[in-house]
C-alpha cells in the first residue's frame, strides 16, 4: 500500500512539475508572438514633439517676428525664453479668440508650445486676467 502511494505522489509531483514548464514555455512564445519588428525607414520616423509650459510675464511682444518672450522667475534667477507663433497658435483670454496683438508687455501668460527645428512654437496661449486689488491680498 505504501507503494503504492508513493508513486502515485511521484506521479502527481512529475506531472505539476511538467505543466509548469510547459505554461511557462507557452507564455514566452507568445511573448515573441506579440514582439513587433519596425522596419528600418520607418524607425528613422521623427518622434512627436513634447509640449512645454512657460508661466510668466510678457517681457516683448515682435508683431513682425510673430513672437513673444516671455520671462519667469526662478530661485531669484529670470528665465527668458523667445515663443515664436504661427498661424495655429491659440491665442485666448477668458475663452475668447485673441491674437498677437492682443497682448502686452507686462501681461502675465501660460505658453504651451513645442521645439520645432530649434524654434520654441507656441501651440497655446492664455493671456491671465489681472486680479482686483481687493482680491491680491
Amino acid at each position: 500500500m505504501k507503494k503504492t502511494i508513493f508513486i502515485l505522489l511521484s506521479v502527481i509531483l512529475a506531472f505539476t512539475f511538467s505543466s509548469t514548464s510547459l505554461a511557462v514555455e507557452k507564455k514566452v512564445e507568445k511573448e515573441e508572438e506579440l514582439k513587433v519588428s519596425v522596419p528600418p525607414e520607418l524607425s528613422k520616423l521623427p518622434t512627436a514633439a513634447k509640449v512645454q509650459q512657460i508661466t510668466g510675464s510678457v517681457k516683448a511682444v515682435d508683431i513682425s517676428a510673430q513672437s513673444i518672450l516671455v520671462t519667469k522667475k526662478i530661485r531669484d534667477k529670470a528665465v527668458e525664453a523667445v515663443i515664436a507663433v504661427d498661424k495655429t497658435t491659440k491665442i485666448e483670454r477668458e475663452k475668447e479668440q485673441k491674437t498677437l496683438s492682443d497682448i502686452k508687455v507686462g501681461d502675465k501668460v501660460v505658453v504651451r508650445y513645442t521645439k520645432v527645428d530649434g524654434k520654441n512654437v507656441a501651440k497655446n496661449i492664455t493671456i491671465e486676467t489681472a486680479k482686483p486689488e481687493s482680491e491680491k491680498k
